[in-house]
């Protein structure tokens, strides 16, 4: 598996010189729009998939401020974007880098490596035009398990293999929003010696129904559940707001984990399906990072 990385203090300038591939500077990818300049360092890493797809992909990764000359390993955090996103959609919408150096600086949050994945499906490279947003029918309808299948070779494997982390469940978190909330908790449930922190942000609960080769990753769930929480992870949260659009579809996911005496946390404030929201729930996620594992 090849892979490239190049670094850039921000997004408004995203030009790549490899002879394949190449970034314009006005490609859609804008600067974070507070026009925040973040403490450590952000670099877009390409990589070639094993799933289904185009031929390559792109993530971004955040490293904390002093990586370089730490000579450490570090924690990771995943987060995964919504639909109509991409890998710039929680550093662009989201002002989550602002957010990182904040907790990092008052002690609230232990320095880790924070990695941004794209996690839509494309049928190939055209498909895919250079990580393109993608509109909510296509996010809904042709999400079709692939990604998922290969997150953990794919985008966990090659971000250990890049980069000074703590390859283990217990230095490792997953968080998404509404379908990225969705994707986090079968992502979770498939790898259950994955992650040991799990945030979940007004989640899309129920899947359209799935077909093809990568189907059965969005099937058995609840027995997935019941393998994940035989060795529960140390947090496992569940954040929506009141007025969200997903509330109502929340209850019967929430009721089963009650039944079957799962530990997890769950919050409702107030408000709907927003960035504000998001953000919110993403910084208090941040703060429980590595607190309760054993080996942190």
């Amino acid at each position: 598996m090849k892979r490239m990385i190049i670094s850039y203090g921000c997004l408004a300038v995203a030009i790549w010189s490899c002879s394949t591939l190449k970034y314009a500077a006005n490609h859609e990818y804008p600067a974070a729009d507070d026009g925040y300049t973040p403490q450590g360092r952000l670099e877009e890493v390409i990589y070639e998939p094993t799933e289904d797809g185009p031929s390559q992909r792109r993530m971004l990764v955040y490293l904390p401020d002093g990586y370089d000359t730490s000579g450490k390993d570090y924690p990771v955090l995943y987060l995964l974007h919504g639909a109509k996103g991409n890998e710039t959609s929680w550093i662009n919408k989201g002002h989550i880098l602002r957010d990182i150096d904040s907790l990092t600086r008052t002690g609230e949050m232990e320095e880790t490596i924070v990695v941004f994945p794209n996690t839509n499906q494309y049928d190939d490279d055209k498909d895919f035009g250079k990580s393109r947003l993608k509109n909510m029918f296509e996010s809904l309808f042709e999400m079709d398990g692939a990604v998922e299948t290969a997150f953990m070779e794919d985008v966990v494997g090659t971000t250990d293999s890049m980069y000074r982390t703590i390859p283990d469940r217990t230095c490792r978190a997953i968080a998404g929003l509404s379908m990225g909330g969705l994707q986090t908790i079968r992502i979770s449930a498939a790898f259950p010696d994955g992650f040991d922190y799990i945030g979940v942000f007004s989640p899309v609960i129920r899947t359209i129904v799935k077909h093809g080769k990568h189907s059965d990753f969005y099937r058995n769930l609840y027995g997935r559940l019941e393998v994940l929480f035989s060795d529960p992870p140390a947090e496992y949260i569940i954040m929506i707001g009141r007025n969200d659009i997903l509330e109502p579809r929340i209850g019967s996911f929430i009721c089963h984990l009650k039944r079957k005496g799962y530990g997890f946390d769950f919050y409702e404030s107030s408000g709907g399906h927003s960035w504000y929201n998001w953000e919110n729930y993403c910084r208090f996620f941040m703060k429980t990072l590595w607190r309760f594992s054993g080996q942190r």
